[in-house]
C-alpha cells in the first residue's frame, strides 16, 4: 500500500535552522536579563512606609523586595505562610537577613490583617491569555481579601510565563490535584467519615483578571485587561486562537 505525505512535509526550509537558533538565543538572553528588568522596577512600584503583604516563596518576588530595599527603600513586608509547605517561613528569613522588616503569619490571619496593608505582591504559575493568574494555592484567597479592603493586587512574573490558553474550566484550568495526605492524617480519621468526604488538594490557584491590578514584568508592567494583546508579539496568531 502506499502512503500519502503531504507536499509540506518535503519542503525545503534552508532559512528554517537559523530561525530556530535566533529565537532560542532571544529566550537565553530574556532568561538571563529577567531579574534585572523587573529589578530595576522596584522603586517605581515599592514606596516608603509601605506594608507589602505576600504570599509563600517566591524567588522572583524575593529578590524584587531585595532590590527595593538595597535602594534604601524603608517598608515593612507580612508574609503568609503558604501552609503545608510553609515556604513563607524561608521566605521570611531571606528578607530579614537583607534587612526588610518581617513578619510571618497563619494564612488563616490574613484576612484580619488586609486592612493594615498597602500591597499585595504575589507570585505567578502562568499568566493566561484573558489576563488571569495562575498561583500557588492560596493566593486566591488573598487576592479575595485584598479585593474585600480594596487593596491593590500585583504579580511579579517573567514573561516567558505568558500563556495563551483561557481559563474555560475555571480553578482546574493549568491545576494539578495531588494526596490529600499532606494537609489531612488520614490515620486520625474515623472509618466511617472517610466516605463521607471529598478532600480536594489543587496545587494551584486561578484568579480571575479583574482581581489583578498590574502585571509587573521583564518588559514592562501592564494592566491585566493588556495582557491580551501581548499575546501577538510573544505567539503566532495559529499558536493562540486555537485555545479560544
Amino acid at each position: 500500500d502506499s502512503c500519502y505525505y503531504p507536499l509540506a512535509f518535503y519542503e525545503k526550509r534552508p532559512d528554517l535552522r537559523q530561525g530556530v537558533m535566533e529565537a532560542i538565543q532571544e529566550m537565553m538572553s530574556e532568561l538571563e536579563d529577567l531579574h534585572k528588568n523587573i529589578n530595576d522596577q522596584a522603586t517605581n512600584h515599592i514606596h516608603a512606609g509601605e506594608i507589602i503583604l505576600t504570599y509563600g516563596r517566591s524567588k522572583t518576588v524575593e529578590l524584587f523586595l531585595q532590590a527595593a530595599a538595597a535602594k534604601k527603600r524603608n517598608f515593612s513586608v507580612v508574609v503568609c505562610e503558604g501552609a503545608p509547605h510553609y515556604g513563607g517561613h524561608s521566605m521570611a528569613k531571606s528578607l530579614a537577613q537583607s534587612g526588610i522588616d518581617t513578619t510571618v503569619i497563619h494564612d488563616s490571619a490574613t484576612f484580619a490583617i488586609m486592612a493594615r496593608v498597602n500591597k499585595v505582591i504575589l507570585p505567578a504559575h502562568a499568566v493566561l491569555a484573558n489576563g488571569g493568574l495562575i498561583a500557588p494555592s492560596g493566593t486566591n484567597m488573598v487576592a479575595c481579601c485584598a479585593k474585600q479592603n480594596s487593596v491593590p493586587v500585583v504579580s511579579v512574573t517573567g514573561m516567558f510565563k505568558l500563556c495563551p490558553m483561557y481559563p474555560h474550566e475555571g480553578q482546574d484550568t493549568l491545576n494539578d490535584f495531588v494526596s490529600p495526605s499532606s494537609v489531612m492524617d488520614y490515620t486520625q480519621m474515623e472509618s466511617s467519615l472517610m466516605t463521607k468526604v471529598d478532600f480536594v488538594n489543587p496545587v494551584h490557584d486561578y484568579i480571575a483578571p479583574q482581581m489583578i491590578n498590574l502585571y509587573i514584568t521583564n518588559i514592562g508592567a501592564f494592566q491585566s485587561s493588556y495582557i491580551y494583546r501581548l499575546l501577538t508579539e510573544y505567539y503566532h496568531s495559529d499558536d493562540w486562537e486555537s485555545f479560544e
